[in-house]
């Protein structure tokens, strides 16, 4: 790994120490500048998950992805610092049956620092959510803006609560601690997602990134821009996500 380029892909300009303080840093900066999206799918390009095309898309053509790009790559970042990661499997809440979903459906993030004994949450690859680690073992809500999180214990593992500044929660994933291979065991969910017509991905065409007040989404054919909570959805016209899309994220496909 070039590590300046990653970190040039960032804006991170700060001293890379094994500290909380540098992850928390990191987790920011990547979230504001590395977009979650899902295009190639919708374009019917196969995704693959080796660490050379992860950096092929992600640092040289600019691109963004969804939850095994963007944590795998992070992944490799953080290791080549030198903090201890672990592969984590989790599963998506979804609210209308009050269900999980498939086995390795989400990739997150387990890190620690090798001098601290907090263990954090850390995750760039789930979109709207925390833009800070969370910290695993305290069962105390956690401040993120206007926004606090929450990890509870539940079956083997913690599920993530989200509580926005109007005081609804919602639930948003269920993961384990188990340590995981990446991306041997991630694979084959990652397959289902591009292909299965009852993957969230297969179904909507979706690129979306932190702002320093907010985040700017495009959502299928809507623009939305949040700021202060606020949200501003505008209707697009086809011809006009080209230039959406290099105006507000930098991506040319």
């Amino acid at each position: 790994m070039k590590l300046e380029d990653y970190l040039s892909r960032i804006n991170f300009h700060g001293e890379t120490s094994l500290s909380s303080e540098t992850l928390h840093s990191l987790q920011g900066m990547h979230l504001r500048t590395v977009p979650f999206e899902n295009l190639d799918i919708s374009l019917g390009r196969k995704i693959q998950l080796d660490l050379n095309s992860l950096w092929d898309k992600i640092i040289v053509k600019r691109r963004g992805g969804f939850c095994y790009e963007l944590n795998g790559l992070f992944a490799w970042l953080l290791k080549e610092i030198g903090f201890d990661v672990t592969y984590l499997n989790a599963r998506d809440y979804h609210e209308e049956n009050d269900t999980f979903g498939i086995d390795f459906d989400h990739l997150t993030l387990l890190v620690k620092t090798p001098n601290e004994t907090t263990r954090w949450l850390v995750d760039v690859g789930w979109g709207d959510t925390f833009t800070q680690p969370l910290d695993i073992d305290t069962p105390n809500w956690q401040d993120q803006g206007m926004r606090a999180y929450r990890l509870e214990p539940f079956r083997n593992g913690y599920q993530l609560w989200q509580r926005g500044n109007d005081g609804k929660t919602d639930r948003q994933y269920y993961f384990e601690l188990t340590p995981h291979n990446f991306p041997l065991e991630y694979e084959a969910a990652c397959v289902y997602h591009q292909t299965s017509p009852n993957s969230i991905f297969t179904k909507n065409r979706i690129i979306s990134r932190a702002t320093e007040d907010g985040r700017v989404s495009l959502d299928n054919d809507e623009l939305i821009i949040t700021r202060y909570g606020q949200k501003t959805r505008t209707p697009i016209h086809e011809e006009e996500r080209p230039a959406l899309l290099k105006a507000y994220f930098d991506v040319i496909l």
